[in-house]
């Protein structure tokens, strides 16, 4: 799940296991004239992503007091179809949609997600989960699009969205089959080099390849959570152990074993886009944090959170909002505050990239939040810092998100 869930990460994937790409979106991109809606977040071109970041700009400030913008919130439930969905982004959202926008699962999933977390808004989100269940693959899973095979990344998002909206994913099925079926037919066994990972999709073949952004989707999304992973005390290390058909806890297990190996060296994971061998992959790292934190391995991803806060500020202020927001998540699954990343501020950062949130309220006041995003006294900021302490154990972790699109 990483910082951009559409185009950008179904090419990646793609490159990687050769799976086919879908069309990402009708709408034609904005022209270099054409302003963007004050209402978004971020300043790039929105064609391929403008949900998704608005969607997790809009988790990442409820989830550390911030109260969004009444109208940026606006702006993402305009977006969706009168058919409960949602696409990458609608230049016009007056027009009705037809059958020629492409919409998508991993978009309409983080629109839920930040949608429910924010309260109020139960028509949207239902419509929308009444759409996700009617792409429902018959192996139980999701693909990007309508139809598509299953993949880890987008089976998970939905999980997490139908999590958020009260509904419990293992009832929510196609026949036999359901989401976590479809995951843990998605996992590598124990053998081999990569044992435990999780796959984006099987190849041409049938056969299955280790792909790190789809473990740390696949971990979070086989315990049923979402973008947003609670504080925990440490667990155990989690090992790889085959048992024939894993439960869908002993598949996250797996992928948090392998995660932890595959961050044990540098701290960080590297991209698997052609040509950039040994380059970091900052957005998939902070998911594999948030994965490990999802597991209770956050002593685990101590280091990974410590090699995000020293080297992703760069990272960041060129990915915009969905980045502030994966490296909130991942502060925020590990009890840091995000207010001091490595001595920045991510909450100002994120604010800074699109309309001022709603002025705080002395209720929130009262509470210790600032909803300004300038203060640093949240009351889950204390309570993960207690969970911490508990613990024993420095504290960590991410998601999604942005998840990158498979």
């Amino acid at each position: 799940m990483n910082v951009r869930r559409s185009a950008a990460v179904l090419a990646a994937a793609t490159a990687v296991i050769g799976a086919a790409v879908p069309a990402v979106a009708a709408d034609p991109s904005p022209s270099t004239s054409q302003a963007l809606p004050a209402a978004l977040y971020g300043g790039t071109d929105p064609t391929y992503d403008g949900v998704w970041r608005q969607s997790l700009a809009l988790l990442a400030q409820h989830t550390v007091g911030v109260k969004p913008a009444a109208k940026s919130v606006g702006w993402l439930t305009g977006q969706q179809c009168a058919n409960g969905a949602f696409a990458p982004y609608r230049a016009d959202p007056a027009t009705a949609c037809d059958p020629k926008l492409m919409v998508d699962t991993n978009n309409t999933a983080a629109a839920v997600q930040a949608l429910a977390a924010l309260g109020g808004h139960d028509a949207v989100t239902g419509k929308a989960i009444a759409w996700l269940k009617s792409v429902q693959n018959k192996d139980g899973g999701w693909g990007y699009t309508p139809g598509g095979a299953s993949d880890t990344n987008s089976t998970s998002v939905v999980v997490g969205a139908l999590t958020a909206a009260g509904e419990k994913p293992q009832d929510v099925r196609k026949g036999e089959q359901g989401p976590y079926d479809a995951l843990v037919k998605l996992a590598l066994s124990c053998e081999g080099s990569d044992a435990g990972a999780f796959a984006f999709q099987p190849d041409k073949k049938g056969e299955l390849a280790a792909n790190a952004d789809a473990t740390a989707a696949g971990v979070v999304g086989a315990l049923g959570q979402g973008l947003v992973v609670e504080p925990a005390k440490q667990a155990e290390a989690a090992t790889c152990a085959d048992s024939g058909y894993p439960s869908p806890q002993q598949a996250a297990a797996n992928g948090a074993a392998y995660l932890t190996e595959a961050l044990a060296k540098d701290g960080h994971l590297t991209s698997a886009l052609p040509g950039s061998t040994d380059q970091p992959d900052y957005g998939n790292t902070a998911d594999a944090v948030v994965a490990l934190a999802a597991q209770g391995q956050t002593a685990e991803a101590k280091k990974s959170l410590e090699w995000l806060e020293k080297n992703s500020d760069s990272w960041a202020a060129q990915s915009g909002p969905a980045a502030y927001a994966q490296l909130i998540f991942a502060a925020h699954a590990t009890g840091t505050d995000p207010r001091d990343f490595g001595g920045a501020d991510l909450v100002k950062q994120l604010n800074a990239t699109g309309p001022a949130p709603e002025p705080a309220t002395a209720k929130s006041e009262a509470d210790g939040k600032d909803d300004s995003g300038s203060g640093s006294g949240d009351v889950w900021w204390m309570v993960g810092a207690g969970l911490a302490a508990g613990a024993g154990v420095g504290f960590l972790l991410s998601s999604r998100r942005k998840r990158q699109q498979p």
